[in-house]
């Protein structure tokens, strides 16, 4: 198998088997060096030797609709007749990126968790959440049955940020400029946290997010509201998601964002605002949410997808 993790900066491609990456034969390619995402899988394989494909899969950084997926960031595309062209194999799948990650959360390895809030025993059919914060934001929830592991697309970064406070309702405004709604990808994501900062500032000072987590650590006033904002947003965003997958397996958080901002959760307030749902606040408490540390679960994920759809019995139609 061929498995790769299209991002909007690098992809990393690499061989697997059996469910199983070969960490060895991981390569990255820029995207500034290429024109589209054929040429980077053809490269790979040919200097890999031109290996036999028994299946492809490819996770894209972007929406991928019946069996077309567009990377968000620099507006390549790929569909499966391309996928199976550039790599000659019989099986293949696009997947977003996130629905990726889903697929790969039964297989990280435990010392790449960070437990950041407890919550009950999971059981073996319990669903489970990766929240996905980072360059944008998506969630996507994974339903393990009986006959197999489902992850549906979502696109979650989309719907309308959650209000309570007299602050929320004026960042609410202020991101609302951006694409004319207050969209949860606009705080909750990296250029969400430097328009959260210019909120902060009330002077609409723009700033990076390097820069911005350099003056947290610094403990700069405004890069401590930006930061509080964002972390009680990301804490609230969570809890409905929780509410509306129910994931008593685990909310996952992944991404840069998430895992820049993780040490300041207990003193912003995450847990509490993740569970601050009124009467459902004790309920709350069933959900565990753990920090993703796998750089490489994105391949993970497609390698164990591919193991999947070539199971014997399944359909060997291009999914």
């Amino acid at each position: 198998m061929v498995v790769a993790d299209v991002g909007g900066t690098n992809t990393r491609v690499a061989l697997a088997s059996g469910g199983e990456v070969r960490t060895d034969t991981i390569r990255r390619f820029r995207i500034a060096d290429y024109t589209a995402l054929g040429p980077i899988l053809s490269a790979f394989l040919r200097e890999a030797g031109d290996p036999r494909c028994d299946g492809a899969c490819v996770a894209m950084a972007g929406p991928v609709m019946d069996g077309v997926g567009r990377l968000t960031n620099v507006g390549w595309s790929m569909t499966r007749d391309d996928l199976a062209a550039c790599t000659g194999a019989p099986i293949v799948s696009i997947l977003n990126d996130l629905q990726a990650q889903g697929h790969a959360m039964d297989h990280v390895a435990g010392d790449k968790l960070q437990a950041l809030v407890t919550g009950a025993e999971p059981q073996p059919h319990d669903a489970k959440l990766v929240v996905g914060c980072g360059t944008g934001f998506n969630a996507v929830p994974v339903f393990r049955t009986d006959t197999g592991r489902y992850v549906p697309p979502c696109e979650s970064g989309h719907v309308t940020l959650p209000v309570l406070s007299d602050d929320d309702v004026s960042l609410a405004r202020y991101v609302t400029s951006a694409h004319g709604f207050p969209g949860v990808e606009d705080v909750l994501s990296g250029r969400g946290f430097e328009r959260t900062y210019a909120w902060a500032s009330g002077t609409d000072a723009a700033r990076p997010s390097a820069d911005i987590m350099a003056a947290l650590a610094a403990e700069d006033p405004v890069a401590i509201k930006a930061a509080h904002a964002f972390v009680q947003a990301l804490g609230r965003v969570t809890g409905d998601l929780a509410l509306t997958h129910l994931p008593f397996g685990g909310i996952y958080l992944i991404g840069g964002m998430a895992r820049a901002l993780t040490p300041y959760f207990p003193r912003f307030g995450f847990a509490e605002a993740f569970r601050a749902k009124g009467r459902f606040s004790d309920f709350m408490t069933r959900f565990a949410i753990w920090g993703v540390e796998d750089d490489y679960a994105a391949l993970t994920g497609c390698a164990h997808h591919l193991k999947g759809l070539m199971m014997p019995g399944m359909d060997s139609a291009r999914l």
